[in-house]
């Protein structure tokens, strides 16, 4: 993420926003994460599509829910652009 902020430095105060709402909350399924961030996507096999940066960029985060941790894995941070080239997003 910190790689992409450099390349990207107007993407950086919205990942630094996704970033803390994600660490600072439990969410237990997809539909409280899509209830926070009304603007994402559940696009299949636990992955969530979040715009960044007035939609200028991407952000595809698998999340896994359990009873106690959820744990979420940053599978793709890009432009709209790049993430237009992506074919099959459910499975990166």
């Amino acid at each position: 993420m910190e790689d992409f902020c450099k390349q990207y430095p107007d993407a950086q105060a919205s990942l630094r926003f996704w970033y803390d709402v994600v660490n600072a909350n439990s969410f237990f399924t997809i539909q409280e994460v899509i209830q926070m961030f009304n603007s994402a996507d559940y696009v299949g096999n636990e992955r969530i599509v979040f715009n960044i940066a007035r939609n200028k960029c991407r952000l595809v985060a698998k999340f896994r829910f359990h009873p106690r941790a959820q744990r979420v894995y940053i599978r793709f941070i890009g432009t709209h652009t790049e993430y237009d080239k992506i074919m099959d997003i459910a499975t990166i």
